[in-house]
């Protein structure tokens, strides 16, 4: 005669739940605990006279910190580094600055992230370039010398241009080399009838540079020379 069993059978869903809740309890517990340290992407604003200098490399958008806090606190940051409110870097002299205080950065993230212990930054040196800012008054004119005109036509009217002058505005050493003349060339073959288009300047196309207009328009009139009778 057989007597009945009394083990239970195996339940994989009750053991799962279980080991899911061991799992969060110690993650939870671990998350509390303090003394925990991590690199983090800071993001950063350079404060300088904006009207005065302008970079001439790019300035970084973050740096990387080494911090220390609990497990919270690094988690959040981790994920969600750019969500921190931007540390203000100021820049008193740009032209003779030419690398980033990374102790005085240390310092005033300190002061800003109240739930991190910042340790350090974490490159030596962060270089940054800057110039002052310079404008200058450009006139542009016709080249009417090799406008291509039909056989027996000529510009019988003044070569209007709109703008006559456009503003060009960078770094001093950039817009110093600049001509205080551009002469607009004037396309087109065997032109025979009233000239109106529009041109583009496209001789400014530095990434530092930055044109008051990118466009002119060109209008003449043309007339035919009649053969004497």
């Amino acid at each position: 005669m057989n007597t009945p069993s009394n083990a239970r059978p195996f339940q994989p869903t009750r053991f799962l739940l279980c080991l899911g809740a061991a799992a969060l309890f110690w993650l939870l517990n671990a998350l509390n605990k303090s003394g925990y340290t991590l690199n983090v992407d800071y993001p950063i604003h350079f404060v300088y006279n904006e009207s005065k200098f302008i970079p001439t490399t790019p300035l970084p958008r973050t740096v990387m910190v080494n911090v220390s806090s609990d497990g919270w606190g690094l988690l959040r940051h981790s994920w969600l580094p750019f969500r921190t409110e931007p540390v203000d870097y100021v820049v008193k002299d740009p032209i003779q600055a030419s690398v980033i205080n990374t102790a005085s950065l240390a310092a005033t993230l300190a002061e800003q992230a109240k739930k991190l212990r910042v340790n350090y930054v974490v490159a030596d040196t962060l270089e940054m370039h800057f110039e002052r800012r310079m404008t200058r008054t450009i006139r542009l004119i016709p080249d009417s010398i090799h406008i291509n005109l039909s056989p027996r036509f000529v510009v019988s009217s003044q070569i209007n241009l709109t703008p006559r002058t456009i503003e060009i505005e960078g770094p001093e050493r950039l817009v110093r080399g600049l001509s205080d003349t551009l002469l607009i060339r004037i396309p087109g073959k065997r032109i025979s009838d009233n000239y109106d288009n529009e041109l583009p300047v496209n001789q400014f196309k530095h990434p530092l540079l930055r044109a008051s207009a990118d466009k002119v328009s060109v209008s003449f009139e043309v007339g035919e020379l009649l053969s004497p009778k």
